[in-house]
């Protein structure tokens, strides 16, 4: 019998009460009259019969619930659309930044086990993370016990050619032991093997998806074939999967990295990158501890050279971009606002619904509806209005996914961008879940059996229990709304003070390219000159253009480029405040990007390797080294040379409108030795045009290139100004989202705040008709509704304003010197936060001030 009444109990409460005992009743007599086999083959039936007939009758209750709910909805349409939308602001915001952040965040990396995979750093003082040099990766691959694979890895860029048009493709020159650290297999082929890092041995090269699929159609054969990079003959020997991304999205390929022995001469020449896969039963902090101790051996063994170098290891998914982990935080926090204040003002809606419901309740009270049955009957009407508001936010979130993308890094070896898959949407429907429950059944739990006698009793109100939690659910919304708008005032404050910092030149009317040589053919700097000088000559001779000039790097996109500078008896020392930017120039370069120069001269033609090597400084360089003194004839060590400086110039922001840059040094182009520093070969074109769009010159500088070299592609074709809005753009994204978010919780909580003032007006109309029968004037009623809400808006300014003091000092990473107390974007939110109050309380005030007296008391 116990097993029987527990299996009633999946029957609805209301249906138990009518039917239970009957039912018990039988089951009784049947057990009385039955065996041992009897009795078990009845307990076995009655187990299939509840089963099915309670889910029956649960089916036929939530449908005549919903019935009913669309019949009172026919009825009041405003509130079903309202409730709707407010839902699905809530819940859209909370999906669209949970899907960037699990892309970002929590997602794991497309490696087997990638939680064991960890990269490894250089530090020096001043800089926390460092490539190695060749000969320290040896070293520490050498002494290492603790990763069961260590691998090394550089960017590198290629004119890649197969027949058709020759382009210019990202790729990396990656070590054999990279893969096996990465534990990927490739699709077709295989992936390379110790003796393909023989250097001048030959030539291999690895496809991703991408490229094979666009160039050679994903045919298996491609195996063997051979394609041009740079001109070099590569072959092809395997493919990788589309899921692979490594090191970062812009990759299309990877060779050996095949370095000669006098690679390992110089220990400072930091350009690996190292990655590695973790011992099994060895854990981070103990694999930190040994690298930093081999660190410390090295620094003993190559004092010069090793002076202050340490080492620093982390998980390879806690490496990518603190900034944009930051950014997303922030979006999350700004989410979650809008969240609460959603669920606050779907809260008073409901609260105040179920008041205006009260004669209803009395009658099904009065026909026999319990609790559970009104229970059951609100739960349901909750939940169907949030399945829908979820259903419309989910489809907000897919529609604001896309313009989140630019907020994750660029850096992440990850296919394809955020999107609502089903990660995702088992989030948007767990959050709906629990938002629905939370306003809808919490008002419930406390029910008690003595509200159902008030309202049999016919009770007006909704007592001042109610009133007081309808009024702390809008002082919530209030403090949400604070939060939020001070965030976002300070987000903006902080970006127009980055905008208004001076890059250093003048982007406007620059058109920018990307010529790269391929050094096996421009090996020789006479060469390369020659092209520079032919190129820059052939796009000044171009309608409209002013000037141009070559570089190595344009400023704010290659923003490393670091050597230390060396005086005339110090050591060689690579810490911050002893370095600079090194950038290869052509003639003409400062004044394409109007950079001034304040002292000496600009680099010239004349300046050529059977010349005494020279250099242009900027300001900042001249000023450390010799404060008050003049800097021009001085010389000093740079980039393997004696050089003379022959003039200042002012500082750029290499790094960066948001970081402080090194100084910088500037070398002519000529003055390269052959074969050396290739990478610093300069590549980007900078093109001035003096009035028009700037792109309207980019078909006659093609034709200029193609004319030199038909085999010569040109990419990277942006507009200076470009460039620098880009330093700022994923910040420029976040702050447009947020501000959307502080618009709609702001409107959210006028809303909250009308609707509580208007409910409350209707409420006390009796209130207000006796009081104005007893001399009451129409501005006292004003003040008495206006004061309400006054206390309110006061109640949840002051501790909106605490809590966004210390929100605001947790963003003091990316307030840029804002400070989170600024009183400018304090007296704006809380004056925001007033107009608000104002506007939501308005109209309930007027209408309560045109109450009739006479009708307000006849009427009760």
């Amino acid at each position: 019998m116990a097993f029987y009444r527990l299996l009633l109990r999946l029957y609805p409460k209301s249906f138990r009460d009518e039917y239970g005992r009957e039912m018990l009743a039988i089951f009784a007599l049947r057990w009385r009259g039955a065996g041992v086999v009897g009795r078990l083959a009845l307990l076995i039936g009655a187990a299939v019969e509840v089963g099915v007939n309670a889910l029956a009758v649960h089916i036929d209750l939530a449908r005549q619930d919903l019935r009913h709910f669309l019949r009172t909805l026919r009825r009041t349409p405003g509130f079903a659309i309202t409730a709707v939308l407010i839902m699905a602001l809530g819940v859209g915001a909370t999906t669209a930044v949970f899907s960037v952040a699990d892309y970002v965040m929590l997602r794991p990396l497309p490696f087997p086990a990638s939680h064991e995979l960890v990269r490894i750093w250089e530090t020096r003082p001043g800089y926390g993370q460092m490539e190695l040099s060749p000969a320290t990766y040896r070293d520490w691959r050498a002494r290492q016990t603790s990763l069961a694979a260590l691998g090394a890895y550089t960017s590198m860029e290629a004119n890649f050619a197969d027949g058709g048009d020759p382009v210019r493709l990202d790729g990396a020159a990656v070590t054999a032991s990279t893969f096996a650290a990465l534990q990927v297999a490739p699709v077709v082929g295989r992936v390379f093997v110790a003796d393909d890092e023989i250097p001048n041995g030959p030539r291999r090269v690895m496809l991703g998806d991408e490229l094979w699929q666009s160039r050679f159609g994903g045919a298996a054969s491609v195996i063997g074939r051979q394609v041009r990079l740079d001109g070099e003959l590569f072959e092809i020997v395997g493919v990788m999967p589309p899921s692979f991304r490594f090191p970062d999205r812009r990759v299309r390929y990877w060779v050996p990295l095949a370095l000669p022995e006098s690679a390992y001469t110089d220990r400072n020449d930091n350009f690996l990158l190292a990655i590695g896969r973790l011992e099994p039963g060895i854990d981070e902090a103990r694999a930190r501890a040994e690298f930093q101790r081999i660190a410390a051996d090295l620094e003993r063994e190559h004092p010069a050279e090793n002076k202050q170098a340490g080492a620093n290891l982390y998980l390879l998914r806690q490496g990518y971009s603190a900034s944009a982990r930051t950014i997303i935080a922030v979006l999350g926090g700004a989410a979650f606002c809008l969240l609460l204040i959603a669920c606050v003002n779907l809260a008073n809606l409901l609260l105040a619904r179920g008041l205006h419901r009260r004669r209803e309740l009395v009658v099904r009270s009065a026909l026999g509806a319990g609790r559970d049955r009104l229970r059951r009957q609100l739960a349901t009407e909750t939940l169907t209005l949030s399945a829908l508001g979820g259903g419309l936010g989910v489809f907000i979130a897919s529609t604001t996914v896309p313009l989140l993308a630019r907020l994750t890094p660029m850096a992440l070896p990850m296919d394809g961008v955020p999107a609502v898959d089903a990660r995702v949407m088992a989030f948007a429907i767990a959050i709906t879940m629990v938002t629905g429950l939370s306003i809808g059944l919490a008002p419930l739990v406390g029910m008690r059996r003595a509200s159902f006698v008030e309202l049999r009793d016919g009770g007006r109100g909704g007592g001042g229990a109610r009133e007081s939690l309808r009024g702390a659910l809008v002082v919530a919304g209030i403090v949400c709304a604070v939060v939020l708008l001070t965030g976002t005032g300070l987000l903006l404050r902080a970006l127009w003070r980055i905008q208004d910092v001076s890059p250093g030149f003048d982007p406007r009317g620059v058109l920018t390219l990307q010529t790269a040589l391929p050094m096996p053919s421009y090996v020789e700097t006479a060469r390369r000159v020659r092209w520079y000088r032919d190129v820059v000559d052939g796009v000044k001779a171009i309608p409209g253009v002013t000037d141009a000039a070559y570089i190595s790097f344009l400023p704010m996109t290659m923003r490393g480029g670091i050597w230390p500078v060396v005086m005339a008896g110090d050591e060689v020392a690579r810490s911050q405040g002893q370095v600079a930017s090194l950038r290869y120039v052509t003639p003409g370069f400062f004044d394409t990007l109007r950079i001034p120069i304040v002292q000496g001269r600009d680099l010239t033609d004349r300046d050529t390797a059977d010349r005494p090597y020279v250099a242009v400084v900027s300001r900042s360089l001249a000023e450390r080294y010799w404060p008050g003194e003049p800097a021009i004839g001085r010389r000093f060590t740079f980039a393997f040379a004696d050089r003379e400086i022959v003039g200042i110039v002012n500082d750029i922001r290499v790094r960066g409108l948001e970081s402080e840059s090194e100084p910088q040094v500037y070398v002519p182009a000529a003055q390269v030795p052959d074969g050396v520093l290739a990478f610093y070969a300069p590549k980007d074109l900078a093109i001035r045009v003096g009035t028009g769009d700037p792109a309207s010159v980019l078909p006659a500088v093609r034709e200029v290139v193609r004319q030199l070299d038909p085999d010569q592609p040109i990419s990277d074709v942006r507009l200076l100004s470009d460039v620098v809005a880009d330093d700022t753009g994923a910040r420029a994204v976040q702050l447009r989202v947020i501000s959307l978010f502080a618009i709609v919780a702001l409107l959210l909580a006028g809303i909250g705040l009308h609707g509580l003032q208007a409910f409350a007006v209707s409420q006390r109309q009796r209130e207000i008709g006796v009081r104005m029968t007893l001399g009451a004037t129409r501005a006292e009623i004003l003040r008495m509704v206006l004061g309400r809400a006054a206390r309110l808006a006061v109640a949840g300014i002051v501790p909106g304003v605490l809590l966004a003091l210390a929100a605001g000092r947790a963003l003091e990473s990316l307030l840029a010197g804002v400070p989170a107390a600024d009183p400018t974007t304090l007296t704006v939110v809380v004056s925001a936060v007033a107009l608000t109050t104002v506007a939501g309380t308005a109209a309930p005030a007027i209408r309560a001030t045109r109450v009739d007296p006479a009708i307000a008391v006849r009427a009760e």
